[in-house]
């Protein structure tokens, strides 16, 4: 075993050296704002276009992350038996073709719930393809040492793309319709693929095909990766948790932002950006708080700063400059807690898992972590329905309130420094 040697002291510097990489990341970036836009758009598409109930829009959510349930694990070992560029270009491009349906069909007056109930089912189904292949490509791409200073990078670019697309997304839905608005989304895929053809570095070729009476090994391969490792295994506890609990929000906070606070879509727009803009703060500044106290205090305190300002929600019930003033401070708090988290884990996670695995401990992880979405959408969307959006809201606060403890009973706030970490 050998140590690996990550420089966190230099967040932004060699990797502007690096072409291909500033390819991936220049198409990344412009594909993170069309998702934004798309996360806004779409179920705006819902609630004003079809008065969408909470259920539905349970429903709605849960069709585009139910793929993570029934296809990470098998896609994570083919992966690792493939080259991951071919992958991500062909699932860009396909995710491009598919969501430009939803503008076309609303243009010709044929856009119903039902189409978009199966667009989100298919374009999941890429994503299951697309997220695993990108994790398992980015530290094929570049050193190892500049892994922290990648996702350092893509995370400020999520951010940026977060602040932006927001405010993007509500005033297109005001004037050209929510629909229209996710053809953003199908060019910014198009632009991902094209940055990707134009990649010159060499991918190493897969060690061996996929064989078919191997697969449950394999399979079993990544969950012994993933969950015996304590790092790992709290990572996954977290995120599903988190994910489970700010599902169930998300779900319903349209409905009740609209519907309860009479907000519009520019308002909306206006929260999510300035969670963002937390967030651009979390990804310029947890290498520096890291370098003070500590990784794994950095990544206690930013969980902890990620679950906590959402409790405020359930009380927010009118649309006074003082409610959204609230709302505001909170969603930048949690802004800079999700980033100021996730760029470290991620980092973890890469330099702990060895490059053959990559894929099916990635799928397993994922499994969990992703398949808590499609439960959390379907729980708010019932609980909404059965005990109505200001309580559903209290029940997803009162949950994100306890994933940071996955963090805190486990080896991660002794961790120091991620270069005392070994593969």
């Amino acid at each position: 075993m050998s140590h690996v040697k990550l420089d966190s002291r230099a967040p932004f510097g060699a990797l502007w050296r690096h072409a291909d990489f500033l390819k991936v990341w220049a198409g990344e970036t412009v594909s993170m704002v069309g998702s934004q836009v798309t996360t806004i758009a779409l179920p705006l598409t819902a609630v004003l276009l079809f008065k969408a109930t909470s259920i539905e829009l349970g429903f709605l959510y849960a069709a585009g992350f139910a793929p993570f349930l029934f296809l990470t694990l098998l896609a994570g070992v083919w992966i690792d038996h493939q080259r991951r560029r071919p992958i991500l270009l062909v699932t860009n491009i396909g995710q491009a073709i598919l969501l430009s349906l939803i503008p076309l069909l609303a243009l010709i007056g044929w856009l119903r719930m039902e189409y978009l109930y199966l667009i989100a089912v298919l374009v999941g189904c890429l994503a299951v393809f697309t997220s695993l292949a990108f994790q398992a490509f980015l530290p094929a791409l570049i050193p190892r040492d500049d892994l922290l200073e990648g996702n350092s990078k893509l995370s400020v670019s999520q951010s940026i793309a977060e602040i932006s697309s927001p405010g993007l997304a509500g005033w297109l839905v005001q004037y050209i319709s929510a629909p229209l608005t996710i053809a953003v989304d199908a060019f910014s895929f198009l632009v991902a693929a094209i940055s990707l053809a134009l990649i010159r570095t060499p991918e190493p070729k897969p060690t061996s095909a996929t064989n078919l009476h191997s697969i449950p090994h394999e399979i079993s391969e990544g969950f012994h990766t993933t969950f015996t490792n304590r790092y790992l295994r709290a990572f996954a506890g977290e995120a599903a948790t988190y994910n489970l609990f700010w599902q169930v929000i998300l779900t319903i906070f349209f409905l009740y932002a609209i519907r309860e606070l009479h907000y519009n879509s520019g308002s909306i727009g206006l929260l999510f950006a300035v969670g963002s803009v937390g967030a651009l703060c979390g990804a310029l500044l947890t290498g520096r708080i890291a370098r003070r106290i500590g990784v794994g205090l950095t990544i206690v305190a930013t969980a902890a700063l990620s679950d906590a300002p959402m409790l405020v929600l359930p009380f927010m019930t009118g649309s006074t400059s003082n409610s959204l003033i609230i709302l505001v401070c909170a969603f930048f708090l949690q802004g800079i807690g999700i980033t100021g988290c996730n760029v470290h884990v991620n980092s973890i996670r890469q330099v702990i898992i060895p490059d053959h695995l990559r894929g099916r401990a990635n799928a397993s992880y994922r499994l969990l972590v992703s398949g808590a979405l499609p439960l959390g959408s379907l729980l708010g969307g019932f609980l909404g329905a059965w005990i109505g959006l200001q309580f559903t809201l209290l029940v997803g606060a009162m949950g994100l309130l306890s994933t940071w403890l996955w963090i805190l009973f486990s080896p991660i706030p002794r961790l120091h420094k991620l270069d005392t970490l070994m593969t």
